[in-house]
């Protein structure tokens, strides 16, 4: 057994290493300056308690970008110097997010024991490769994001750091071969222990759902599917899930083998960067499918965001969670019993809000980021969840869950066609969601995104945009002069949030100007991006009347949009023209 000992190394603090809503991200060059992060790793072991890191089990592993394997090494020697008992690791540093959460909540190592948390190392839907973004955050022992408890006394350490500790002569651990690595420190024995990445995942989708079923639908000659994982880690999920457990045939599959620059692509599954599902869908000027498959879906890097799409149709995320909710006890075994309750980060369309009202649900409108919906999770009041930020997930983790969406999905469609799989046409996604939109109203909506922004610039714009508010009657006397013909603004404010479950308070989560039909614009920055700071405009008309629910959703938006743009005076005080992204 190899012998280790523990070095103290002498370090200073390193500006910026604040966490954002998931976790420290920037460029690839910035973390591999020295000691950077050796600093983080350091300053998060500093903030848990010590239960949880001497003598614990920890989980590392992310999406195989640019850098993860040496970092990965840098974390098991500091795990190790640290008092750490015993590393898990995905074969191949692959994990993704969704699947942290579950093996930190369920497997068992050597003597039943459990995981105490976690570091992922991802940028989720960032760029990778030499020049562009890396990340890294910690999951808590319940398999959620860090609170804001932590990661503030993460980034305080940050600030103060003096020394780290580092079991430099501890060789670098084969991380390609499943197996388990024996090693001796000061203070007894240590275990890295590398197992199958896709195993325990697949075990609980198959205790949620169906497989038979979906098995059934994907086998019909009516149905067709593409499922595109943009070279991040869903591919190796997707291969196991889809062809091995499901049987679809391997052409349903596209950029499923991860990249640690994912083909110098960004991985980010919106109607944007999606280019290659998106043609195939149909959804592009440049399709050249005769006939696209019935349903299609795709991935970020680290597999807990998903976009759904059917035959020449785009599902909107908050379409997707609202349609998922309202179908979930008929069509997904797992909420047979019934849903707890629901909920949508604040900028999500409100039409979750009308499927909780209707069904009689718990409802909470939470801020954006996933540790949120974990406190309402732990505490049994919600079952589904959802971002507009096209993240989806359900209580049996605590991070939202991109193949989960997807096998919801498929569900849904199963249950819809189980009686017509050899009917002249199946129930399509389109069918689906117009459905939906018949029964509970439709919620267009669509968001801009202004990447890259100055920061100074930035800052000024929400900060004119808080002063709007502060009388209403001049706010709404502007917007009318911008256009005659939207509704009278009924509430401005800046979102803040009472937790229900710790009572904690979460200030500037959004600036929110609502309007008397139910329509809303809302403002915020963006916590994840590595540099500058991204603009996020939020524009939803709501339309109850059946007859009007089939319009093109950005002329439907056009008055409000054209609101948003002028109120802000986006194109003055940041320069930009035109979005980066339009989702």
């Amino acid at each position: 057994m190899v012998l280790f000992t523990v070095s103290r190394k002498e370090t200073s603090p390193i500006q910026g290493q604040k966490p954002g809503t998931s976790g420290l991200r920037k460029k690839v060059t910035v973390f591999k300056q020295p000691n950077y992060l050796h600093n983080f790793v350091q300053a998060t072991f500093n903030a848990l308690s010590p239960n949880k890191v001497r003598g614990a089990t920890i989980v590392v592993s992310g999406d195989g970008r640019y850098f993860s394997e040496e970092a990965i090494q840098i974390i098991i020697k500091m795990a190790a110097a640290n008092g750490v008992k015993s590393i898990w690791v995905g074969q191949n540093g692959l994990l993704s997010t969704p699947a942290v959460s579950a093996v930190i909540r369920e497997r068992e190592g050597k003597d039943a024991t459990k995981a105490a948390g976690g570091f992922i190392l991802t940028a989720s839907h960032n760029p990778g490769g030499p020049h562009e973004d890396f990340g890294i955050k910690y999951n808590m022992e319940n398999g959620g994001p860090a609170p804001e408890g932590i990661t503030d006394k993460i980034y305080v350490n940050t600030t103060t750091i003096k020394e780290y500790f580092i079991a430099e002569d501890l060789p670098d651990v084969d991380i390609s071969t499943v197996g388990t690595t024996s090693f001796t420190g000061p203070e007894g024995s240590f275990d890295v222990d590398v197992f199958d990445s896709t195993d325990h995942y697949v075990k609980l989708m198959k205790s949620i759902f169906d497989f038979e079923s979906i098995k059934k639908l994907l086998a019909s000659p009516k149905f067709s599917f593409c499922y595109d994982a943009l070279h991040g880690v869903a591919g190796i999920y997707a291969k196991r899930i889809f062809l091995e457990e499901l049987g679809a045939d391997e052409s349903s599959l596209i950029n499923c083998t991860p990249k640690d620059d994912f083909g110098g692509g960004h991985p980010d599954p919106n109607l944007t960067y999606a280019k290659e599902l998106v043609t195939r869908m149909g959804l592009s000027k440049s399709s050249s499918e005769i006939d696209p498959p019935e349903f299609g879906a795709a991935a970020d890097g680290d597999a807990d965001r998903n976009m759904v799409l059917g035959k020449r149709f785009f599902v909107t995320p908050s379409d997707s969670v609202a349609i998922i909710a309202a179908n979930a006890v008929q069509a997904i075994p797992y909420f047979s019993s019934g849903l707890k309750g629901v909920a949508r980060s604040m900028p999500t369309s409100a039409a979750l809000d009308v499927v909780a009202k209707n069904l009689n649900l718990k409802f909470f409108e939470v801020p954006t980021g996933w540790k949120f919906f974990g406190n309402l999770m732990d505490a049994g009041v919600c079952s589904v969840c959802g971002e507009e930020s096209f993240g989806t997930g359900s209580d049996h983790i605590r991070e939202k869950d991109g193949i989960w969406a997807v096998l919801a999905w498929l569900s849904i469609l199963a249950f819809r066609n189980k009686d017509n799989l050899e009917g002249d046409k199946l129930v399509s996604v389109q069918d689906i969601v117009q459905e939906h939109w018949a029964t509970y109203g439709r919620h267009y909506y669509t968001r801009y995104d202004y990447e890259n922004v100055d920061a100074g610039a930035a800052k000024q714009l929400m900060t004119a945009l808080v002063e709007s508010q502060s009388s209403l009657t001049d706010l709404t006397e502007t917007v009318k002069k911008i256009r005659a013909d939207v509704a009278e603004i009924a509430e401005a404010d800046e979102f803040e949030y009472k937790d229900p479950v710790d009572g904690s308070i979460s200030k500037h989560q959004g600036i929110r100007f609502l309007f008397r039909d139910g329509s809303r614009l809302v403002f915020r920055l963006s916590g994840t991006g590595s540099e500058g700071a991204t603009i996020r405009v939020y524009i939803e008309q709501y339309e109850k009347d059946p007859a009007k629910t089939g319009r093109d959703s950005q002329d439907a938006l056009a008055p409000l949009v054209e609101v948003a743009l002028k109120l802000s005076r986006i194109e003055e005080l940041t320069g930009r023209s035109a979005p980066t992204v339009i989702t």
